[in-house]
């Protein structure tokens, strides 16, 4: 049997350096737990932009429609603010997202309690929160027709189009339906039923779909209010299930509650494949850091935290995942801090390199 394929993507800024940590952290699962992976890398975003003049180019499109799994670093920086909205780095990845159908985006907000001091909430709100966010990933405003910025009356009018069928919403909510049956049962569809028809029709398609997991209990709130409840008691929720704009607003807002973005992995999800695992590309929430790129500043645990949930989503490797994240942990709790974290005297500050290097060494003692 062949080993599970994996196409990394580092992309621009400190995206090439955390993706460097992370090849790391591959190299001892293969080395110490016999854990192989058939590893290819290529370009995307201003790298890509830069060499082949798009943002993904036809071939990395292919490699990434036949892996088991993707792992993208990060797009993006100054340097290309000024390309035609056509061809900037973003667009790499949102065509991955699409050509992939990668429609169920996981956005996990947890809180170790080492780091309950950096949320801007008070710590007794946020310590050991653990909450996941289900973003519809390929649809909605950001891809409904018509769109564009035309001219009317002597005047330019920008349009976007919220856009869903049931089958988009149905697809999303199963997902959340099957991770909260394997949480707390508990999901919250977050949406804006009051004003919008397609909230409703939002609403309608995920209560339909409740019929199929009784055992979960299901409630359904305005995505504003939504917001509001999260900055006001987070652990009140599970799993949250919302759409692709509304999810984009409100998982970043719940990573925030975690005191730092460079914390936070995603997975964006798709259908089945021939071998029963599901299309899926993994990257951490952060963006490429310019201001830090190249400087050894930048923290690698989101990246690698990403990796962990490659292994429990893509590759079947629950067992893993939690030691990888164990060790993660246990780093955390020890102080071992990059320059976003750290917070006092009693913290031991490391490069990029030094949190892997600390992050390995608790996976060695885990065995």
């Amino acid at each position: 049997m062949s080993n599970p394929s994996l196409l990394i993507l580092p992309g621009d800024g400190i995206g090439q350096e955390v993706m460097a940590e992370v090849r790391r952290v591959i190299d001892w699962f293969g080395a110490k737990r016999d854990l192989q992976f058939d590893v290819s890398e290529d370009l995307v975003g201003g790298a890509a932009y830069d060499k082949h003049g798009v943002p993904l180019h036809d071939d990395t499109m292919a490699k990434a429609q036949e892996v088991d799994a993707v792992l993208l670093g990060a797009v993006g920086g100054p340097k290309y603010d000024d390309l035609d909205f056509s061809v900037k780095p973003e667009r790499g990845l949102l065509r991955l997202r699409k050509e992939m159908d990668l429609f169920a985006n996981l956005r996990p907000a947890q809180c170790f309690d080492a780091l309950a001091d950096f949320s801007s909430l008070k710590p007794e709100l946020v310590a050991g929160l653990d909450i996941m966010i289900v973003r519809e990933l390929t649809s909605g405003v950001y891809f409904g027709e018509p769109r564009g910025i035309h001219m009317e009356d002597n005047m330019r009018v920008g349009v976007n189009t919220q856009r869903y069928t049931e089958a988009e919403i149905e697809r999303g909510a199963r997902a959340a339906f099957e991770l909260a049956m394997k949480r707390d049962k508990k999901l919250c569809s977050m949406e804006k039923a009051n004003v919008m028809e397609s909230g409703i029709l939002w609403r309608d398609v995920v209560t339909e779909v409740h019929a199929d997991y009784p055992e979960v209990e299901l409630s359904h709130m305005y995505a504003d209010n939504g917001a509001m409840q999260l900055v006001r008691a987070p652990k009140q929720f599970d799993v949250i299930y919302t759409d692709n704009l509304f999810g984009d607003i409100l998982s970043d807002c719940a990573a925030m509650l975690t005191g730092s973005l460079g914390m936070l992995p995603s997975a964006s999800l798709g259908s089945p494949m021939e071998n029963g695992r599901p299309k899926a590309m993994y990257e951490p929430v952060h963006g490429s850091a310019p201001d830090i790129t190249g400087q050894g500043k930048a923290n690698p645990i989101a990246c690698i935290l990403s990796f962990a949930m490659a292994l429990r989503y893509s590759f079947d490797q629950g067992e893993d995942a939690t030691r990888l994240e164990t060790a993660i942990e246990k780093v955390l709790a020890d102080g071992v801090r990059t320059g976003d974290l750290l917070s006092d005297e009693n913290s031991t500050a490391v490069s990029t390199s030094g949190m892997t290097d600390a992050i390995l060494a608790a996976l060695d003692a885990s065995l």
